[in-house]
Formats: C-alpha cells, sequence, structure tokens
C-alpha cells in the first residue's frame, strides 16, 4: 500500500468544479463564531460537492486567513451567501422547498440513525453557535432536529465534526455518495 499522488487523486480545479453537479443539500451556519470552524465547514462542503453555504448572523465571512488556514481554498471553490439574520435565510429556503433540518439537541430531536432526509426534497442543515446552539427562533421555522448519539462525558461536538457527521450520513441516505 502507498499514498495516492496528487495527480492520481484526479481533483477537479476550481472553474470545473463549480460547474459539475452538485449534491442537493446546503448548510446554514447560525452565528457559528470560529474562523476555523466556518473554515473546516467550507473544506467539508467542499468535499461533498454541496450546492451552497449560507453564514448567517456573526458567522464570519472569507475572505480572510484564519477561514483560508482551514478552509486550504475551498472557499474559492464553494457557493456562499451572507444574511445578516438567520431567520430570513431559513424562511427563504423553507419557501425554495427545502427539508429544514437543525443538528440540535432538543426534546423531539431524531436520533442520526433514525434520520431519513426526505428524497423528493433539497436538504437544508441548520448548524448553531459554539456554545448556544441554533437559535430558538431559527430552530421554530425547521421541521425536525437531529442529534448525533454520544456516549461520552461531553454533551456537544465541534461544529464542523458534527457537519462532518450528518452530512456523510444524510449523504449516504440519499444515496449521492
Amino acid at each position: 500500500m502507498r499514498k495516492l499522488t496528487m495527480a492520481e487523486l484526479n481533483r477537479a480545479s476550481v472553474d470545473d468544479f463549480k460547474s459539475t453537479p452538485k449534491s442537493p443539500v446546503v448548510l446554514v451556519l447560525d452565528n457559528v463564531r470560529s474562523m476555523h470552524n466556518v473554515g473546516a465547514v467550507f473544506r467539508t462542503a467542499d468535499a461533498f460537492a454541496l450546492e451552497k453555504i449560507y453564514l448567517c448572523g456573526i458567522s464570519p465571512r472569507p475572505p480572510h486567513r484564519e477561514i483560508t488556514k482551514t478552509a486550504l481554498g475551498s472557499e474559492d471553490s464553494m457557493a456562499w451567501e451572507y444574511h445578516a439574520e438567520t431567520g430570513a435565510a431559513v424562511a427563504a429556503l423553507k419557501a425554495a422547498g427545502y427539508q429544514l433540518v437543525a443538528v440540535e439537541q432538543t426534546t423531539g430531536s431524531v436520533p442520526l440513525p433514525q434520520f431519513q432526509p426526505q428524497t423528493d426534497r433539497p436538504l437544508a442543515l441548520v448548524l448553531g453557535n459554539e456554545v448556544f446552539g441554533v437559535d430558538d427562533a431559527v430552530l421554530a421555522l425547521c421541521d425536525t432536529a437531529v442529534e448525533i448519539p454520544q456516549f461520552g462525558t461531553k454533551h456537544s461536538l465541534n461544529v464542523g465534526v458534527a457537519a462532518g457527521v450528518v452530512l456523510w450520513d444524510a449523504l449516504v441516505k440519499l444515496r449521492v455518495v
């Protein structure tokens, strides 16, 4: 066994990536404060060829070297929009027919293994602030909440890690990967 070379990985150029079909999934970052977390989300969204990222509220926006540090250039390949109010972005996605799913621990959240995304609608995953989670007003706009089962002493995962876990699960269930 050996590691593959960059040439063997045959990665698309930024221009080619922008014109390739995307997964019917978007991410909404609700007041995510860390530039490193935003960069990690960009990199994960690029890896899974997502449609778009919505940066909302205090979520930092490119260009910024601290985002680039973890995004590794994916902030150039990924489509993104900024919205001052997360609720407005989520309401627009709802009106466009997206299934809105908060990644949050709630009284009614569905454990990730039991979650089944709807195959007839595009999916919007809403990820919240590192301390406060998804805002209550935004949560009220969501169709459901999904929770990642955890078995250790901590009660949460880093937002970038949570995005990767939920995305992989959803894309497998949607048969996109």
